[in-house]
């Protein structure tokens, strides 16, 4: 699926693709390991960037600490304070494995204050135990500013879809969803009884697959469509009435093209969102999913909770200050 993300975004194809594919939390993580640790050995980098809280994400900050090349983790401090998720303890290995670490939030800074991760000023040599800790703000904020204008060139996403523009843009792949029936099931009964509303649905690879194992079927309502790449994502974004998701992304896209999220999830690393009124979680419950849905409205203030948009600027300014 990576391909069209590359292809869309005009972004230099990698020097390396491990091609490690999927598999089991150890296993993918393992090989990762080994295969990042021989090219670290071999192209003796002055630092390592990883990015928000994947497998591939702890791989890195791990083999690079490990052969005492500082990390730089981008997207730091996102806590959902439950660690049954793999997430969770992906970012928070990794925010005190790094050196250098890139908050998006002021609330994400408080985060490490909490665990006794304050920035050093003492000092321009950065390292796990002496670090950078600085707000630079969302690079995904930045980079819907700079790609929604490609995404709207030439393309009227609704006709493409065969939908009108008062629709619900759905998407579902979370494995606190996707592993548990019960849930799951809770979910598509949601979607069953909004009958009332067009839904649009990207379906996961996962989710179609485990949906139908379990053969749940949607109504007529819900339009299911294959994956779509980020400039169709982003423009179904601007063009939605609202978003019903399980993905952390998706709940900041929302906020970045002023639609109201509600979110399948029992908690969410974006705090702000839920406490301005931006985000409503929902958890799986049917009636809770149904009544935010007929409820929800866009609120009146749009504060900047994500930075001005020069996130990678700063990013490269605080690590060309480094020794």
């Amino acid at each position: 699926m990576s391909d069209i993300f590359f292809r869309e975004m005009d972004m230099a194809r990698p020097d390396v693709n491990f091609g490690i594919g999927s598999g089991t939390h150890g296993k993918t993580t393992g090989e990762m390991l080994i295969r990042l640790e021989a090219i670290i050995l071999e192209h003796k980098p002055d630092a390592v960037l990883v990015y928000g809280d994947t497998n591939s994400t702890l791989a890195g900050a791990l083999a690079a600490s490990k052969l005492h090349i500082p990390v730089a983790h981008v997207e730091v401090g996102l806590r959902s304070y439950m660690m049954v998720m793999p997430e969770e303890q992906n970012r928070r290995l990794t925010d005190h494995l790094s050196a250098w670490l890139f908050c998006p939030t002021k609330t994400a800074v408080k985060n490490l204050e909490a665990e006794g991760i304050h920035d050093d000023s003492t000092t321009t040599y950065h390292n796990s135990d002496k670090k950078r800790v600085v707000n630079v703000g969302d690079i995904m904020f930045e980079a819907s500013l700079y790609y929604r204008e490609k995404a709207f060139l030439g393309t009227d996403i609704c006709v493409k879809y065969g939908i009108k523009d008062n629709f619900i843009l759905l998407t579902l792949y979370r494995a606190e969803n996707t592993d548990d029936q019960a849930r799951l099931r809770s979910i598509a009964n949601a979607l069953d009884i909004l009958s009332e509303k067009t839904i649009l649905f990207p379906v996961h690879p996962l989710t179609s697959k485990v949906m139908a194992s379990l053969n749940i079927e949607l109504g007529s309502h819900v339009k299911r469509i294959e994956p779509v790449g980020y400039l169709d994502m982003i423009a179904l974004e601007s063009s939605c009435e609202m978003i019903l998701t399980d993905s952390g992304g998706v709940q900041k896209e929302a906020f970045f093209f002023g639609k109201p999220c509600i979110t399948l999830r029992d908690t969410t690393e974006w705090i702000e969102l839920v406490e301005s009124g931006w985000n409503t979680l929902v958890s799986a419950e049917t009636d809770r999913i149904v009544e935010a849905v007929r409820s929800a409205k866009r609120p009146s203030v749009h504060p900047p909770f994500y930075g001005d948009g020069k996130c990678a600027e700063k990013i490269a300014n605080e690590l060309a200050r480094g020794e």
